[in-house]
């Protein structure tokens, strides 16, 4: 099995001076719309073999800059039954391609906050996989009310992987890329293609994430498609700080494109399926996904706790409890 994958580069315009949701509405609306008609010419540029597409993050709002969380929830998220979907839906059928991106959302189940999404529609515009960013700085996420997200919705729902006809596809968001047990819990469940999703500083010196990039793939045994931003239009961070750097890597460490800086479709590479599925079955030293050994590293995780859990459970979130986890985080790595 071959095709083509793209980690779409486009510039994200964000929605945080948008007074009214009607105008943060009309700014994502021609977002999707320019997404939509840039998809369409790459891959007429690219051929019809082209089946999967990764956004970066951010391509819908931005993120929240000086905004409380309800501020926020109100300009930016998206509820179950928003327009958006289906929207990004129709890209996915009209394209006949897998869609990934990341957005923000509301769960009615947790009315106090929002989660940063990761989602993959399928060509027949159906959302086959939804991934809730677990590691953030400022983002509440399922860890931060783990014993009722838990009850909820199970560990299974933790680290989705989608079972499809290009792939075992699974979604890490942004700087999650970092956290290798993130993509070891998705490879676990089988993940074959990781997409990335990100807004990240971008440099021609080798940075940390791009770094983590190829290292999650060889560890894994894995590709990554990782979509980075071509800047972040609307906002006072200088605007091509996140410009650049999206790129494929496949799963032997391998950089098979990588874009510039700009609006791009330079990083688009042909996805060997096959080839991966061999060299995970073959015997031999370079396939480390088979020599895994968890048994000896599940009591040391077990043991030992850094960042606080379930602190959002009876607090709204703010940045001050944030920041204090961080460092109850700091005592906890003096480790025994």
């Amino acid at each position: 099995m071959e095709y083509k994958a793209l980690a779409l580069q486009i510039c994200c315009d964000a929605i945080n001076a948008c007074e009214k949701r009607s105008q943060a509405d009309d700014s994502m609306f021609a977002s999707i719309s320019k997404i939509n008609k840039q998809i369409q010419a790459s891959k007429k540029f690219i051929g019809q073999d082209l089946k999967l597409v990764v956004l970066p993050e951010y391509f819908l709002t931005g993120f929240p800059m000086d905004e409380h969380l309800t501020e926020w929830q109100e300009k930016a998220c998206l509820h179950k039954n928003s327009k958006q979907w289906q929207e990004l839906a129709t890209i996915a059928i009209e394209n006949d391609i897998f869609l990934s991106g990341n957005v923000y959302e509301l769960d009615e189940n947790f009315p106090s906050l929002y989660f940063q999404a990761s989602f993959i529609f399928s060509p027949a515009g159906v959302k086959i996989l939804n991934y809730r960013r677990l590691i953030s700085m400022f983002t509440p996420t399922p860890h931060d009310v783990w014993d009722s997200y838990l009850s909820l919705y199970s560990y299974e729902s933790v680290f989705p992987v989608a079972d499809t006809e290009i792939g075992k596809l699974a979604c890490i968001a942004s700087e999650e890329i970092l956290y290798p047990e993130i993509a070891r819990c998705l490879f676990m469940k089988g993940a074959e293609v990781l997409l990335h999703s990100s807004s990240e500083i971008s440099s021609p010196l080798l940075t940390q994430k791009n770094i983590a990039k190829q290292a999650r793939a060889i560890e894994n045994m894995a590709y990554v498609v990782s979509a980075n931003s071509a800047g972040i239009r609307g906002i006072d961070i200088p605007f091509a700080s996140t410009d650049g750097s999206s790129k494929i890597v496949q799963y032997e460490g391998i950089v098979l494109s990588e874009a510039g800086a700009g609006e791009s479709m330079v990083a688009s590479a042909t996805i060997h399926l096959s080839a991966l599925r061999h060299s995970r079955a073959r015997v031999g030293m370079p396939n480390i996904a088979a020599r895994q050994r968890f048994e000896l590293f599940a009591e040391s995780y077990a043991r030992n706790a850094i960042y606080p859990v379930n602190t959002l459970l009876n607090q709204k979130p703010h940045k001050k409890i944030f920041l204090e986890n961080i460092r109850k985080g700091i005592e906890n790595l003096k480790l025994p």
